[in-house]
């Protein structure tokens, strides 16, 4: 059993891993969000924290006994990637999976359509200044660059590492949650590294 923070569990990717998580594992989960109301009902694995990962004190609540963080978050990107890894430091949690978006690092091939890198993209420039300050923490992070994520029920997906080149546009949410679960139960598996994803 691990103890896993979600943090963003109210968005479109923190609630289908969430799910995920309940589904195919027995992790006890921390759920942190603004708004809490908008978890619904909890399960007796679960528990929720109302607040923002900048909001100090409520991290270092949320962080205790934890094992893994999941971040999926929205909104000044870099400034929430100082406030996690710090916090993270100063509670002796070493394992952060950190969702930021396929094209940071100007890895998607011409045949791809390579309008989604960073250098013809400045949408993307805060996902990439997030991956900077978590690779520059010392914590076993993996940063998860998904394509562009649908609703779709299908786990079939591959995995690139950083410096190869990206291997399609899109990804299920199904797949990403996936990755993740497999990443919370396994320290080694892209321990420092950044991994994109997307379906096969």
């Amino acid at each position: 059993m691990t103890n896993v923070l979600i943090i963003g569990a109210t968005g479109s990717v923190g609630s289908v891993t969430r799910q995920y998580f309940l589904d195919h594992t027995d992790d006890q989960l921390t759920l942190m969000a603004r708004n809490t109301d908008r978890l619904g009902r909890l399960s007796d694995r679960e528990q929720a924290i109302a607040g923002s990962v900048t909001d100090e004190a409520t991290l270092q609540t949320a962080l205790r006994g934890q094992d893994v963080v999941f971040a999926a978050l929205s909104g000044n990107l870099s400034g929430m990637a100082k406030s996690l890894v710090a916090a993270m430091d100063v509670a002796g949690v070493q394992r952060l999976l950190f969702i930021a978006s396929m094209g940071i690092y100007n890895e998607i091939p011409a045949s791809l359509g390579a309008s989604g890198n960073l250098r013809n993209n400045p949408m993307l420039q805060g996902y990439r200044a997030a991956a900077d300050v978590v690779e520059a923490s010392d914590l076993n992070y993996t940063v998860i660059r998904p394509g562009w994520f649908d609703n779709g029920s299908d786990t079939d997906y591959q995995v690139t590492k950083k410096g190869e080149p990206f291997g399609g546009h899109d990804v299920s949410r199904q797949s990403i949650a996936d990755l993740v679960v497999r990443l919370a139960h396994d320290e080694t598996l892209g321990s420092r590294d950044s991994l994109g994803i997307n379906r096969k």
